[in-house]
């Protein structure tokens, strides 16, 4: 084996008896046993060139290659970049790790990778940031951030670095944030009544405990930070997950009956922070629909777009889609979203409406009337899809 000690004779030796291609062998397994990793990618690299007939070092940057050899190059590079990645990750070098790994963009193979690292003091900045920043393993990354970072810290980390991301990784950062804030909303009544009392209330929720003792917040108390309750359930909006929405809804009936100096007001379409809340996650559980959609209607109807965007108009179309009503969402989209406006994302968009009526002709007939050909386009196309995709499902079954 080549060692520190024989290196240079011992790799002469084997060039001369086993040519290029094996002795790039040799120095891989050098650099490998060395831990030598930004070392072993050059090595790989190398190897890789041989094996396609290259020089082992490209000659200059105007090395002209051809398509297929194009190809089979930037293959054994990718490979190259994932042995160096997950080699780097497993030693805990985080951060050189998916620099290697980036380009690889196997984000399951880095979470496995990271999921044997305890976080400690040293590394949990670095962690974070490629679990979370990086969209490598939002959940557990999150849930590093609240368990050693605290609350008011991780409510900045989702809405500086989450809020943008994509849904199903949104709601696994919400559902861990909402879990979070409402057990420690209610331990910390458990143990204020406790004091008062001399025994634990028997609610078993936020609301259950303020019904048996209605003078609790009546001095101007609260028994959490209050803009950490607002955020949490500001962010708990993307949640699907009913028992999660109950828990935002708990948490909402808590801040209603704060002090008013502690009921800030939120955006449109939650000016009245508390009390749309409330009423947004009721109609979501199935509670007063109809009162709830009727109110977010009017403040789609009445909200100037100019002043406040599409924020509004989106809820509405949103919330119906979430009540079921996904026609009457699509209706609405067309209706009231203003010609060549920019959606937020917070409504599905046309497109996701058809695919959940099942019908696309609406669409397609809204598009022609638009001139909107890239729509058209979309539309026809999926929905050609989903006919495939059906049928194939469909011989799948019958076979």
């Amino acid at each position: 084996m080549t060692t520190v000690d024989n290196f240079f004779e011992s790799l002469a030796n084997h060039l001369a008896q086993q040519g290029p291609q094996a002795t790039a062998k040799q120095v891989i397994e050098f650099f490998r046993h060395q831990g030598a990793y930004h070392e072993l990618f050059e090595a790989l690299k190398m190897k890789a060139r041989l094996e396609i007939g290259l020089p082992a070092v490209p000659p200059g940057p105007d090395e002209t290659l051809s398509p297929l050899l194009t190809d089979k190059l930037e293959r054994s590079l990718i490979d190259a970049c994932r042995t160096v990645g997950l080699l780097l990750l497993g030693n805990g070098r985080i951060r050189e790790g998916w620099m290697y790994m980036r380009p690889v963009g196997d984000r399951e193979a880095a979470a496995q990778a990271l999921a044997s690292i305890e976080a400690n003091s040293e590394n949990l900045d670095e962690l974070i940031e490629v679990l979370v920043h990086e969209s490598v393993d939002v959940e557990r990354g999150f849930q590093l951030s609240l368990s050693r970072l605290g609350t008011c810290n991780s409510i900045t980390l989702f809405d500086s670095h989450l809020a943008y991301k994509s849904k199903p990784e949104r709601q696994k950062a919400a559902a861990l944030l909402v879990r979070h804030v409402h057990r420690e909303l209610m331990n910390s009544l458990r143990v204020d009544i406790g004091r008062r009392d001399g025994k634990p209330p028997l609610g078993e929720t936020v609301e259950a405990i303020l019904a048996e003792h209605p003078t609790l917040l009546k001095d101007g108390s609260y028994h959490l930070d209050t803009t950490h309750l607002s955020s949490t359930v500001r962010i708990g909006r993307v949640l699907d997950d009913p028992s999660l929405q109950k828990l935002c809804l708990d948490i909402a009936h808590y801040g209603r009956n704060l002090h008013p100096q502690y009921q800030y007001p939120g955006d449109e379409p939650f000016l009245e922070f508390y009390p749309n809340s409330i009423a947004f996650f009721r109609t979501l559980l199935g509670q007063h629909v109809e009162a709830g959609l009727r109110l977010f209607r009017q403040k789609a109807e009445s909200l100037d777009v100019r002043e406040h965007g599409t924020t509004a108009i989106e809820t509405y179309i949103d919330l119906l889609s979430r009540v079921g009503r996904h026609e009457e969402a699509f209706h609405s989209f067309i209706k009231m979203m203003p010609d060549g406006a920019r959606p937020m994302g917070i409504a599905p968009s046309l497109l996701e409406l058809s695919q959940r009526t099942g019908s696309y002709s609406p669409m397609l007939k809204h598009c022609q009337e638009k001139l909107d050909y890239l729509g058209y386009a979309a539309a026809l196309l999926q929905s050609a899809s989903d006919v495939h995709t059906s049928s194939s499902k469909n011989e799948s079954t019958s076979g």
